[in-house]
C-alpha cells in the first residue's frame, strides 16, 4: 500500500456501546493489526445535545474488555491529537470558514420557524422536505447586513445542482448520487459546532486515516462527505460501508429502543455491557461478531482473534446486512470456555460468585473449576451449577425433590440407607472408587443409574442439578457427604408423613 494503514473507530459519547458499534471497531481494529497499522480512538461529541458525561468511560470500559486496544485515542495520546471533538473546535471554524471565502459554502441565517414552513409548504406541494437554498442566494451586502444585526449564522455546504456525485466504496463498488436530490447541509451550527459531516473529513485529514470502515448507515450521506473531499483538494480515504446488523428475523436493524427477541420471545440484548453482565467472554462475543458479514473460510466459525488478524481481509466482507444468529453465540462461548487454561477460568470465575454473594476459598475454586468447565455455557452459570459450593451453611433440597422418576418416598429411603451403607465404609473415596461402588449398588437396588445418581445428587448438592456427581463428593468429602445423605434421609420422613 503507498499509505501506513490508519483506521479510526469514532463512537459518540451518548450511552452504552451498541453491539453493530463493538463490530465496527472489531473491523477496523483487524484490519489495522492485519497491515500492521494504526487502530485510533477518536470521540466525536460535537452533538452537545445527546452527549452524556459517563458514555466515555463506558465505551473505553466496553472495547478494552473485548480486547480492542487503540494505539491513539484521548488517553494514550499520539502524534494527531487531541483525539475529542469538542477540543479542536477552532480547526473546523478555520475550515468551515476556508470554505465559504473559497464559495465551495455559504451562511445560513434562517431561524427553525423558517425552515418548518419550509418543509411544511413543501408537504403541501407534494415535494421532498429539505432547504430550500434561500440564503444561498443572498449578496455579500445582505450576508454583512444580518451578521450587523448580531444574526448567528449556521454554514451549509454548496452541493452541485446538477450532474452527479461517484463514491467509490471497496464493497459496493461506484455508488452513483444525483446532485439534484441533495440537500445543502448544514456544516457549522451556529454555537460553532460542526456536525458529523465537516467533523469527521476535517478530522480523517488531519489524521491521516487511510480508510474509512464505517456502517451503511451513513452511505446516504457518502456524496456530501465526498463533495467536501473534492472541495478541500485532499486525498480521499479509501471508503468501506460496513453491512449493517440486523435482527434475528433479518427484519429492522438492531435496536435499542425496539430490542429484538429470539425465536422463544426472549429480548435479546443489543448493547455491550448487557453481554459483560450477562456472562460472556470477550473472545467469544469477538468470534461471534465477526462471523456476522466476514466469513473467515475453510466453514470455520470458531476461531481466535489472532487468527482472525491472520485471515482478515475485505474481500470476505459480504455487503449485503446480515442478521443476528443469537443462538449460535452461547456454543461459541461454551466452546471459548473449555479453551481457557483452568487458572485462567478460575480467575474469571472467582468475580462472577463473590458478586453472587459467595466467599470464595482459592483452593476450592482450583477444585471446583475442573469439574464445571465442560458444561457451562456462560460465566454466570457458575453461580446456579456450583454456588452451593461456597455457601458458609449448607442449603438441603425439599423432601419432594429427593425422589426420581418411578421412584417414591420408600423407594428413595431405601436407596439413601443403602448408599450410606455402602458409602461409609470406603477407606478411599475418590471419585472412581465412589462411582464403582454406587453403580453396583443400582443392580442390588433394581435401580438405574439416572434415579439413585440423581437421589445422590439432590441430596449431597440441595439442588437437582449439579455438577459430575462422584467428582462434587470428592470435593465435599466423605464425612460432608454421610452428613447431607443423613439429613435428606431425616427430610424424607416429613414426606412420607
Amino acid at each position: 500500500m503507498a499509505n501506513p494503514v490508519r483506521v479510526r473507530f469514532a463512537p459518540s459519547p451518548t450511552g452504552s456501546l451498541h453491539i453493530g458499534g463493538l463490530r465496527t471497531a472489531l473491523f477496523n481494529w483487524l484490519y489495522a493489526r492485519k497491515h500492521n497499522g494504526a487502530f485510533v480512538l477518536r470521540i466525536e461529541d460535537t452533538d452537545q445535545k445527546r452527549y452524556d458525561p459517563t458514555a466515555l468511560a463506558t465505551l473505553t470500559e466496553a472495547l478494552r474488555w473485548a480486547g480492542l486496544h487503540w494505539d491513539e485515542g484521548p488517553d494514550v495520546g499520539g502524534a494527531f491529537g487531541p483525539y475529542v471533538q469538542s477540543e479542536r473546535l477552532a480547526l473546523y471554524q478555520q475550515w468551515a470558514q476556508w470554505l465559504v471565502d473559497n464559495g465551495k459554502a455559504y451562511k445560513c441565517f434562517c431561524t427553525t420557524e423558517r425552515l418548518a414552513q419550509v418543509n411544511k409548504d413543501k408537504e403541501a406541494r407534494k415535494e421532498l422536505p429539505g432547504y430550500d437554498r434561500f440564503c444561498r442566494r443572498l449578496t455579500p451586502a445582505e450576508v454583512a447586513e444580518k451578521e450587523a444585526q448580531g444574526l448567528k449564522p449556521v454554514i451549509r455546504m454548496k452541493m452541485p445542482l446538477d450532474g452527479q456525485t461517484v463514491v467509490q466504496d471497496v464493497l459496493r463498488g461506484d455508488v452513483v448520487f444525483e446532485n439534484q436530490t441533495q440537500q445543502d447541509a448544514v456544516l457549522l451550527k451556529s454555537d460553532g459546532f460542526p456536525t458529523y459531516h465537516l467533523a469527521h473529513v476535517v478530522d480523517d485529514h488531519f489524521m491521516q486515516i487511510s480508510h474509512v470502515m464505517r456502517a451503511n448507515e451513513w452511505l446516504p450521506s457518502a456524496a456530501l462527505h465526498m463533495q467536501l473531499w473534492l472541495a478541500f483538494g485532499w486525498e480521499i480515504p479509501v471508503y468501506v460501508h460496513l453491512p449493517v446488523m440486523l435482527n434475528p428475523n433479518g427484519k429492522g436493524k438492531m435496536s435499542k429502543r425496539n430490542p429484538p427477541k429470539d425465536k422463544y420471545g426472549n429480548i435479546i440484548p443489543v448493547m455491550v455491557h448487557d453481554y459483560i453482565n450477562a456472562g460472556y467472554l470477550p473472545e467469544a462475543l469477538d468470534n461471534f461478531l465477526a462471523n456476522i458479514g466476514w466469513n473467515f473460510g475453510e466453514e470455520r466459525e470458531l476461531f481466535t482473534m489472532a487468527e482472525a488478524v491472520e485471515r482478515f481481509d475485505l474481500a470476505r466482507i459480504n455487503p449485503a446486512n446480515s442478521a443476528f444468529p443469537t443462538e449460535k453465540l452461547d456454543w461459541l462461548n461454551g466452546e471459548h470456555l473449555r479453551a481457557l487454561p483452568l487458572d485462567e477460568l478460575a480467575r474469571r470465575l472467582r468475580p462472577v460468585l463473590e458478586k453472587a454473594g459467595f466467599s470464595v476459598d482459592e483452593t476450592l475454586l482450583q477444585q471446583v473449576t475442573p469439574i464445571v468447565q465442560t458444561r457451562l455455557k456462560t460465566l454466570n452459570e457458575v453461580v446456579a451449577m456450583a454456588g452451593f459450593f461456597f455457601r458458609a451453611e449448607f442449603i438441603p433440597a425439599a423432601p419432594d425433590k429427593l425422589p426420581q422418576k418411578k421412584m417414591d418416598a420408600a423407594s428413595t429411603r431405601l436407596a439413601l440407607e443403602q448408599s450410606i451403607s455402602v458409602l461409609e465404609t470406603l477407606r478411599d473415596f475418590g471419585r472412581e472408587t465412589t462411582h464403582a461402588a454406587v453403580e453396583k449398588l443400582t443392580e442390588t437396588l433394581g435401580l438405574n443409574n439416572s434415579q439413585l445418581f440423581g437421589v445422590l445428587r439432590t441430596a449431597v448438592s440441595g439442588q437437582q442439578v449439579s455438577p459430575p456427581l462422584f467428582e462434587t463428593m470428592e470435593i465435599v468429602g466423605q464425612a460432608e457427604t454421610l452428613r447431607r445423605l443423613r439429613l435428606a434421609l431425616e427430610s424424607l420422613k416429613t414426606l412420607a408423613a
